[in-house]
């Protein structure tokens, strides 16, 4: 007899668990339940639907019902919702939302791809004309419809995450004022540690992007017919025609929490490496499901496309045979805000050290390709490494230049266990359009080899910034150019300038005792200079990581001749 498998939900885990199902085994009856009226659709192009970049919204269906019927041999029931699971008697319950009229669904094989449902908070206001979510193509045309005309003129986006970063990038491009509001204290908090935030928040800035960070959202105003007017914070009043709340997703478990299936500490459903849910018949994949963090081991969840469509793959290979795990993911995202990409992989440090570990770090300024090559754009790395023996942990990327693929390494790395040593040994393509001799990646993991072996020490911008808040006696000493400290420079009592090439010259203008933190603008000649006082027998230095390049605070731009000049 041939085999029943079906699958419920069609975006991304779904679809792509049906069409391998059926590659690898052409005799079984396949089902697919959708309740929307779409199947596989591109739901991370939403933003980009609603910028115009992408103009029509069949662009972002992939897939249809015809397709999957004609080609694939999958029945496609759309509109239809599964109510209830009978787990006893393999089949599902499904009610037809155009009929309203029940019936039920042998199966020998089930698989759950129910995703996830963006969170909303219930506060006053919350159902006003105006706001929105964004995980449906329905949501994202209605948004479009209301800002192409350009009848409205201000924007509140609650959430400072992936979506709400690039939504806001979008509604910018439609001519809106828009204010993000984020109630940590940095923009994307669960993907970057703060140094990496602020670089990405100073561009922000720079495209008129408002943001109020360190603020909860407490509800919402509206005018006598139900419109959006004002979204407050624990803060601030903000005008606003339309809301986006952006504040991440939850999973939809309801289904299998009423089959008796058994949910996981994180909120999704509890699966083993095979995909299987507590019931061996039974799969789950994509948003809906828990996943094993490849760095920690711990259980995470992971709402992403990426991840939908590999367990969707190894889910049609299980049920119609055969034998494969999935491993588990690193939460490797990428975004484009504006002008910069924005890319994690692994742990940042915070969630690494809240997870345990003891880490060393490097914060690397560079360039996309090399230097004398024309129109080279910056990118700014930070590594993440177990002090003890170097492995890798995680690591960020950002900036105007290419990204993508050094988070691409990382994951590949990360992958396999790798090191700062291999990592640093590793041999990527070079030639002066694509790289340097030397990728940022080799210098990020080079910085913590020396670290480790005691050659260089370093404190992370935010200990400097400490450091000079508290008034500390100590040297900050910097070692650019006359030139650079006259045009950018950061104010402090404890400046000094004396340029790196007459460092050797002057060295008995410094005490010997003192402690001397030293930067330039990527630190290259501050550690080169931490290098020469180290020789000359100087007992307390140490340069910032990343210098003036990563520096996350206000820089003092009025011009001044440095003193002696």
């Amino acid at each position: 007899m041939d085999k029943k498998i079906v699958i419920i939900g069609g975006t991304a885990c779904g679809p792509k668990a049906a069409a391998r199902a059926r590659r690898c085994d052409q005799q079984a009856q396949v089902t697919m339940v959708e309740q929307g009226e779409n199947l596989s659709v591109a739901t991370c192009g939403l933003p980009y639907y609603v910028s115009g970049v992408i103009n029509s919204r069949r662009e972002l269906l992939t897939r249809g019902p015809d397709f999957f019927k004609a080609v694939m041999n999958i029945d496609v029931l759309t509109r239809t919702r599964a109510v209830a699971i009978d787990r006893k008697n393999h089949r599902v319950e499904v009610l037809n939302l155009k009929t309203d009229r029940a019936s039920n669904i042998e199966y020998d094989k089930l698989v759950l791809a129910t995703g996830s449902t963006p969170a909303v908070p219930d506060l006053k206001g919350k159902n006003l004309s105006g706001i929105f979510t964004l995980s449906k193509i329905e949501e994202a045309h209605a948004i479009r419809n209301l800002v192409s005309p350009r009848k409205i003129k201000k924007a509140v986006i609650i959430g400072a995450g992936l979506i709400g970063l690039e939504m806001a990038e979008a509604l910018v491009s439609r001519g809106l004022e828009v204010s993000v509001v984020e109630a940590l204290d940095r923009v994307l908090p669960a993907l970057l540690d703060f140094e990496m935030a602020a670089y990405v928040e100073k561009h922000l800035r720079e495209k008129g992007v408002k943001l109020l960070l360190g603020q909860s959202l407490t509800g919402f105003d509206g005018d006598k017919e139900g419109r959006l007017i004002r979204v407050i914070t624990e803060k601030a009043e903000l005008e606003a025609d339309l809301a986006l709340l952006a504040i991440g997703v939850r999973p939809n478990t309801g289904l299998a929490k009423s089959a008796g299936l058994d949910i996981g500490a994180t909120g999704g459903i509890a699966v083993n490496s095979h995909l299987q849910t507590s019931d061996p018949d039974i799969y789950a994949g994509g948003d809906c499901v828990e996943n094993v963090h490849l760095v920690t081991g711990r259980k995470i969840l992971a709402p992403l496309g990426s991840t939908a469509n590999k367990h969707g793959r190894v889910i049609g290979t299980n049920v119609a045979g055969g034998d494969e795990a999935f491993p588990g993911v690193l939460g490797t995202s990428i975004a484009k805000v504006f002008e910069y990409n924005v890319g994690r992989v692994g742990l940042s440090q915070s969630q690494a050290q809240a997870a345990g570990y003891d880490v060393v770090t490097s914060l690397v300024p560079g360039y996309e390709h090399a230097t004398y090559y024309p129109k080279g754009k910056e990118i700014l790395v930070k590594l993440v490494a177990e002090k003890s023996n170097g492995k890798l942990l995680g690591g960020q990327v950002v900036g105007p230049g290419e990204t993508a693929k050094r988070i691409d390494v990382l994951a590949t790395a990360l992958s396999f266990s790798a090191t700062v040593d291999d990592l640093a040994n590793t041999d990527l393509a070079y030639a002066p359009p694509y790289n340097s001799a030397l990728d940022p990646l080799h210098n990020a993991a080079n910085v913590i080899r020396n670290k480790q072996s005691g050659l260089a020490r370093a404190l992370n911008p935010m200990e400097v910034e400490s450091k000079l808040k508290r008034g500390d006696d100590f040297i900050f000493l910097d070692v650019r150019s006359p030139g650079e400290w006259a045009a950018y420079r950061i104010e402090a009592p404890q400046a000094r300038l004396l340029p790196l090439s007459e460092l050797r010259q002057n060295l008995d203008k410094l005490p010997g005792d003192a402690e001397i933190v030293i930067f330039c603008h990527t630190s290259v000649r501050a550690y080169q200079a931490q290098r020469i006082l180290d020789g000359a027998g100087f007992k307390d230095v140490k340069f910032m990581d990343g210098s003036i390049a990563s520096w996350p605070y206000e820089l003092s731009t009025e011009r001044k001749t440095p003193a002696g000049e």
